[in-house]
């Protein structure tokens, strides 16, 4: 088309097409060549580098033909799937911008275009891929020196770390010195101290010294801390003792969290024995109110009903004979609150068979690591348990628990301390629990039975016989019986002969659940010496005829005493500990009078005692004495108690025996022993068991069990917890938060 004029509008163009034009000139000789392409060259040395959690600064540099440009266009893609995305609307006019939205640690490439009057350059070249997260800085300031323990010419000062580790962890602290009214400062240290706590020497006594304190990352040393109030250099003589130190949070939640701090450096005249807790609402608050009204005697308490969302700040202070020292620096403020990413450690059992605690993290980073520890500062050694981190799931394996493995296992993220989980470790129901260990029965045909007996099981549990290493099945001399709805585990011989001695192991499984039981069978009388002795033929029934004719049909038995062996499936039920060999007979009658026998085998020979309670009135005169001298339980409990979920329930029960009984609180039957979310109480007459902020969890049979030499009790209450807004079961006591006392019971004696 030919035009007058160096304008010209084209039309009827489509949105979002690119287009490129060209020019040429016409005169009388003729058409001149095309112009060159109007479009503007693209930009190059396209960079990311590393912002925020959500964002990257992308940086670039403009062509060199630049001066038609009129900005730049940005995209972005997640590496690897050149789905593009345009970043802006307007054209950036600068050669750098922060591109925010990103998600963290994805991996993202960039590109950018130039923009001039005659439209838009190509695509410069791709970014090199960059992972979303946070760039690494120095440090920010340490906070709250104080001081710990002063000599006359040493001080030890603590501080409180930054709040801000810049995004790689902290290396060491430096400290800084003057004395009051200087204003130089004097370096304390060349080399970093790793830890929050630092011994300053060759001081003056009797003069005043300020000091403060720089963190250190791989990045480089932050800001000082705010200076110190002036410490006077003067031998602490005080009777009581110093301030606590090195106050931390775990396991921080919408109601509840766990506090931490370190025994004070100078005990003062005697050794330190409780501490004292306040706490204060809000950021800046001076009033403080007492958490505790006794001492406590360890350095860890949980703080139960907080309110969700509420600021919160404590302190601490120790006490000793000559009274309450100086409280220690307020912590941080702590805000009441379960933290987004906040999980529970799963306790369980791997399909190996073993006990395992396993956490997942919702965020990681190179540097993140899961530490674990026992009872919050206790290591866990190499020997009891095998670690193992995949990706952000770390899994910590028990390799032979035992009831030193019991205790209080915490996790926490090496960077987000308080976003840390806590369990109780007591063994999960997954071993098969056992009714009856092995037995051996004779019959009078000279037939043996070998038995055990443990919890019904489903039908996909397993049984594997190991006979000296190895593994048996029936045989015509030898049958094995499996009846996995009772539990019962049977081996038959016709006649026992001297293959069949050795070990007998029965290995059960029945899902995740599994258990072993050995039977060492080696000395048939060892063993046999214990069954009764019932009428049996010695000769079985024959027949002859005389030199008179007559049929003569005889036979020889022999007649034992009878005898009954105790076992304990029965009401007399045989016990035994270390020192002590015991029956306990449940709710004895006159039924059970007779001579009771004890045998006892050492390896080579049968030790007999005897106790004949079958002469007149000696039963009814021992039987007085054992019950009222007995351990009982003198009220007792409801059968169900119900509890709103975060409150804390007292349950309380008063005792009486002579010699005064040993006391024992069960949960599920099993003895409590974690006393950080259980306080129990024990004197001569009265027992109590505190649930601290209970939880769904806590629903469960508690129990408390009493004995002595004479006899024993048990006290049952079901304690159901429910939540804010439901309604409690309808057959329970509904307790609001307080004491409940006992109210039934089941007994036994002991001879």
């Amino acid at each position: 088309m030919e035009v007058n004029s160096p304008r010209f509008p084209v039309l009827d163009l489509v949105k979002g097409r690119q287009y490129c034009f060209r020019v040429r000139s016409i005169n009388k000789y003729g058409v001149s060549d095309p112009s060159e392409p109007t479009v503007p060259p693209p930009p190059h040395s396209v960079m990311a580098i590393r912002d925020t959690d959500t964002s990257v600064l992308l940086q670039w540099r403009e062509p060199k033909d630049k001066d038609d440009i009129l900005g730049y266009y940005l995209y972005y893609s997640e590496a690897g799937t050149q789905d593009w995305k345009t970043v802006n609307n307007k054209p950036v006019t600068k050669t750098r911008f922060t591109v925010h939205g990103l998600k963290t640690r994805k991996e993202y490439v960039f590109r950018v275009k130039s923009v001039s009057r005659a439209g838009n350059s190509d695509y410069s070249d791709e970014s090199q891929p960059i992972m979303v997260k946070s760039a690494i800085y120095v440090p920010s300031a340490p906070s709250a020196i104080a001081l710990l323990l002063c000599t006359g010419s040493e001080m030890v000062l603590g501080w409180r770390a930054p709040s801000c580790n810049g995004g790689d962890p902290v290396r060491g602290y430096y400290l800084d010195k003057r004395e009051k009214g200087m204003k130089v400062w004097r370096e304390v240290n060349i080399k970093p101290v790793k830890e929050r706590q630092f011994k300053v020497c060759n001081l003056t006594n009797g003069d005043f010294y300020q000091f403060r304190v720089f963190a250190a990352n791989m990045v480089g040393i932050g800001k000082p801390s705010e200076a110190s109030e002036a410490f006077l250099c003067e031998k602490w003589t005080m009777p009581e003792p110093g301030c606590p130190s090195d106050l931390e949070f775990r396991e921080v939640r919408n109601n509840s969290l766990t506090l931490l701090w370190a025994t004070p450096l100078y005990e003062g005249r005697s050794p330190v024995t409780g501490y004292l807790l306040e706490v204060s609402q809000g950021d800046q608050s001076d009033d403080w109110t007492a958490l505790n009204d006794s001492p406590i005697c360890d350095t860890r308490y949980k703080v139960s009903d907080l309110q969700t969302g509420q600021t919160y700040r404590f302190r601490v202070s120790a006490i000793n004979e000559a009274g309450v020292g100086c409280a220690s620096l307020p912590t941080e403020p702590v805000t009441a609150e379960t933290q987004p990413g906040t999980k529970n450690i799963e306790v369980g059992v791997d399909d190996d068979g073993f006990i395992f605690l396993g956490y997942e993290a919702t965020d990681m980073n190179d540097e993140s690591k899961f530490l674990w520890n026992k009872n919050y500062t206790d290591p866990i050694g190499a020997d009891r348990v095998r670690a193992e981190t995949k990706k952000n799931r770390s899994v910590l394996t028990f390799t032979d628990p035992s009831e030193e493995d019991l205790g209080l296992y915490t996790v926490e993220m090496s960077d987000k301390p308080n976003l840390s989980s806590i369990s109780v470790f007591d063994f999960p129901l997954a071993v098969i629990a056992l009714k009856s260990g092995w037995q051996i029965e004779v019959s009078e045909t000279g037939s043996v039975r070998l038995w055990l007996q443990t919890e019904s099981l489903s039908n996909a549990a397993e049984l594997r016989l190991i006979f000296n290493d190895r593994e048996i099945s029936s045989t015509p001399h030898r049958k094995i019986n499996f009846d996995k709805a009772k539990g019962l585990v049977e081996i038959l011989f016709d006649q026992l002969s001297p293959e069949d001695k050795g070990s007998y192991t029965a290995q059960l499984r029945d899902g995740r659940a599994k258990n072993q039981f050995t039977l060492v069978f080696v000395d048939q009388s060892k063993y046999f010496i214990h069954l009764p002795q019932r009428p049996y033929f010695q000769e079985f029934l024959s027949w002859s005829i005389n030199e008179d004719c007559e049929l003569i049909i005889k036979c020889k038995y022999i007649c034992a005493p009878r005898e009954k062996r105790i076992d304990q499936e029965g009401r007399a039920r045989p016990g035994s500990s270390m020192q002590n060999v015991w029956i306990e007979i449940l709710n004895p009658t006159e039924s059970d009078k007779g001579k009771y026998t004890l045998e006892m085998f050492d390896g080579k020979e049968t030790h007999k005692l005897f106790l004949d309670l079958s002469e007149k009135g000696v039963f009814k005169k021992q039987l007085a004495i054992a019950e009222k001298k007995r351990a009982k339980v003198t009220k007792g409990l409801p059968d169900v108690v119900a509890i709103m979920e975060g409150k804390s329930l007292c349950l309380t029960c008063f005792i009486d025996g002579e010699p005064a009984p040993e006391i024992f609180w069960l949960r599920n039957d099993r003895e409590i022993v974690d006393q950080n979310h259980f306080t129990i109480t024990k004197e001569p007459k009265c027992s109590t068991i505190t649930i601290h902020n209970v939880y769904m969890d806590d629903s469960g049979m508690y129990s408390i069990y009493v004995r002595n030499q004479y006899g024993s009790e048990t006290v049952d209450v079901t304690v159901s917890v429910y939540k804010h807004g439901e309604q409690p079961p309808t057959n329970a006591v509904q307790m609001a938060e307080g004491n409940v006392t006992p109210s039934k019971s089941s007994s036994a004696l002991m001879f």
